[in-house]
């Protein structure tokens, strides 16, 4: 695992011990125990209590929860159970409007890492003002389900334009950029890998999943070729001539943001 550079995040339900203990050993980078939408209201207090167990002792694995809409009437709870806890490693939270929310619940949790999801065109339109909120937030990101059916959305390309501007507030804000949306149907791998290529494309790093089948796919998706990691290699050893800006014998120009490019294309390539 790349600590600076996580591609896979697996959901697991909270009310659900067995699935989370696999998720925890399927070799996914984050695991995400869901208190939200995976869990049905009469089983809320149930999910609660055996994530607060499970994160009694530290994880080998990055563990994050995701609590519920910081409006409902189970986030307070949520957030008491589980902050501070040995074995949480973030929180995220759903359906974010604005900063001030980030800023009540950072002021609350303390050094806890927070992450937002963006779910509705409000929130879209409050990426930049959310992604710069307080220093807690280490990431935003699309929920892209609820999104659409906000939007009235059919066609995925439909939310092209809602990535992009998602992806660009992350990055103005410092912040590295968002993982995609999970990809709901566990067994068209195929529609997957073509997703995540698109999604590569549009500049997201990595992806949510939702079933441990989807973990190789995103991640060979998000890997470089063996070609993009020579690309980079060349472009460093001409670098470190130290004649700075200058141009490679195929034509290409180096200058410092093609050489930060090309050190995180290596990053990701030694995963492999």
């Amino acid at each position: 695992m790349t600590a600076a550079f996580p591609l896979t995040w697996l959901y697991a339900p909270g009310d659900r011990p067995h699935v989370v203990a696999k998720a925890l050993t399927s070799g996914a980078d984050v695991v995400v125990i869901d208190l939200e939408d995976a869990v049905a209201p009469d089983r809320k207090a149930y999910a609660r209590a055996a994530t607060a167990d499970l994160l009694g002792d530290p994880s080998p694995v990055r563990v994050q929860v995701r609590v519920n809409a910081l409006d409902s009437p189970w986030a307070e709870q949520d957030i008491a159970a589980v902050v501070p806890a040995p074995g949480l490693s973030g929180l995220r939270l759903p359906k974010v409007t604005s900063a001030a929310e980030v800023i009540r619940l950072a002021r609350r949790t303390g050094p806890t890492d927070l992450y937002a999801l963006l779910e509705t065109a409000l929130g879209v339109e409050q990426a930049y003002t959310v992604a710069t909120a307080h220093p807690s937030l280490r990431g935003i990101a699309l929920g892209e389900a609820d999104l659409r059916a906000d939007l009235g959305v059919r066609d995925d390309a439909g939310l092209d334009w809602s990535r992009s501007r998602v992806i660009v507030a992350a990055r103005a804000a410092g912040l590295p950029p968002p993982a995609q949306s999970v990809h709901p149907d566990i067994r068209d791998l195929e529609g997957l890998a073509t997703s995540c290529a698109h999604g590569r494309a549009l500049g997201f790093l990595g992806r949510a999943a939702i079933h441990p089948r989807q973990l190789p796919v995103i991640e060979r998706a998000y890997l470089p070729t063996e070609e993009e990691a020579e690309q980079a290699e060349t472009i460093l050893k001409a670098a470190a001539t130290g004649q700075g800006a200058q141009a490679l014998p195929d034509g290409r120009f180096v200058d410092a943001a093609v050489v930060t490019a090309a050190q995180r294309t290596l990053s990701l390539a030694r995963r492999r």
